[in-house]
């Protein structure tokens, strides 16, 4: 239930406003002045509805003190000015008196739903080695992803997490099921695509002794071992079609049958089903149930690639960083500047799970405190080829072509000047000096040394040796 101030002189209107809205679910609270407004203390509320034209300080003198709060202005002075700079001033929307009431109810819906989605609070998940984490980002996709699973983990209904592969799917369906009501009961991961398409049936269902070549024993499927609990099935777009139609009965009548038998169990699972795929594609080309798809899609969670999360990205690397350090005891460690910015720009096509593995690989390969790019591994991302000669459009005849902008042709200079710098010291001093005293003057290890001579192709001169005398 949403909490609504209502700021009011006039009592014939304050209070039919008060009645509608608490017809509609809302805990509404009355003011008649922005000074009795204070005193209830806006930042309680979830939304303010205020008029323009109050006794003493005007409405809008409410927009900087409720603040995160959105404030709703309203008054009898219709005008595109006063509502210009009623917005100006950062109120959420402008409503004009005389208004009307399910125009007024649609705004004060959205804006609660804005509210909502920007209050999505990262939830804590406690891992499978017993470590509870809050999961990290806060950037407006990652918001509307915590508000899905808050809202979705206690309706115990089937859900589908849709997003690329290590973008954290599994971490958000552990959210939703220790949220959920059957926090305390099993939650039991399976992901499709590792398991052989012969034996993915009598994995998730189960077989009697005998039922086929090899089964010397019953067995108890993975659907059953979650009976109570969560079944989490990653990857369900690599499910074998005879599979796929067990799976639909146990989600219509609840209902597994085991391999080999011809009795029915009834099962009490709640399925999250997980997928880099487009299975509604799929089910156009027979690859995947259409039936099985609306089963599964009724609540579905989209995760953002992480280069979608510019924001988040440096966080997320630096609690990644300290586990790492922690593993492989390497307190202290750090990223440089250079290192920070080449993780922020960098596309991650494997999203958190590269993250991960670039980070662990840097604190292995660091020497000394800081993590420099060359220890992370990153390839260098492809740029797009340039036109051919013929493709490119050029000026009109008889006018000269116009310059390239300085502001670019600055941008390229300073990408290219450290491997610039770089490449013409060592070919210019190899032959004078050993490798240990390039790498001191260069302020890098040997080994990094040796690592961008391969990657710019610069190859090992040998100098006449050097007496000691």
């Amino acid at each position: 239930m949403s909490r609504i101030l209502i700021v009011e002189d006039e009592a014939i209107i304050r209070s039919a406003l008060k009645r509608l809205l608490e017809r509609h679910d809302h805990e509404v609270s009355e003011a008649g002045s922005v000074a009795e407004a204070l005193a209830l203390d806006p930042q309680g509320f979830d939304l303010v509805i205020s008029d323009l034209r109050l006794p003493g300080e005007p409405g809008t003198e409410l927009i900087a003190r409720a603040a995160p709060v959105p404030v709703l202005i309203m008054t009898s002075y219709a005008s595109m000015r006063s509502a210009v700079e009623a917005l100006k001033l950062g109120a959420v929307d402008y409503v004009a008196k005389p208004f009307d009431h399910d125009e007024l109810l649609e705004t004060v819906a959205r804006v609660l739903h804005q509210r909502a989605l920007q209050q999505g609070e990262p939830p804590d998940v406690t891992e499978p080695g017993g470590e509870r984490q809050t999961m990290i980002g806060n950037c407006p996709a990652m918001q509307a992803v915590y508000t899905r699973i808050r809202k979705t983990a206690p309706a115990d209904v089937t859900v589908l997490i849709q997003g690329e592969s290590g973008t954290g799917k599994e971490l958000v369906a552990r959210a939703i099921h220790q949220q959920s009501k059957r926090a305390a009961a099993p939650l039991v991961c399976v992901n499709c695509a590792a398991i052989p398409e012969t034996l993915i049936e009598s994995e998730l269902f189960g077989h009697e002794k005998g039922a086929f070549t090899g089964a010397s024993a019953a067995r108890t499927g993975l659907v059953e071992a979650a009976d109570g609990g969560t079944l989490f099935l990653d990857e369900i777009g690599e499910l074998p079609l005879d599979a796929q139609a067990r799976l639909l009965r146990v989600l219509q009548e609840g209902e597994i049958r085991k391999i080999g038998s011809v009795e029915t169990r009834h099962v009490d699972v709640r399925l999250i089903a997980a997928t880099h795929r487009d299975l509604r594609a799929l089910s156009k080309t027979g690859e995947f149930r259409l039936d099985l798809y609306y089963r599964l899609n009724v609540m579905q969670i989209d995760l953002p690639p992480l280069r979608d999360r510019e924001d988040d990205i440096l966080q997320i690397a630096d609690v990644l960083l300290e586990k790492a350090c922690r593993r492989h005891d390497r307190d202290g460690l750090r990223l440089s500047r250079a290192a920070r910015r080449e993780i922020r720009d960098f596309p991650w096509p494997g999203n958190v799970r590269e993250l991960e593995n670039a980070l662990e690989r840097g604190v292995i390969l660091a020497e000394g405190h800081l993590i420099h790019p060359d220890d992370l591994g990153l390839s260098p991302t492809p740029r797009p080829a340039p036109p051919p000669p013929s493709a490119q459009p050029g000026p009109p005849v008889g006018e000269t072509p116009p310059a390239e902008p300085q502001a670019e042709a600055a941008g390229e200079e300073e990408d290219l000047s450290l491997e610039d710098y770089f490449q013409h010291f060592v070919l210019e001093h190899q032959d004078q000096m050993s490798e240990t005293e390039l790498a001191q003057k260069l302020g890098i290890s040997r080994k990094c040394l040796w690592e961008r001579r391969q990657r710019l192709g610069i190859p090992r001169k040998k100098g006449p040796r050097r007496s000691a005398g």
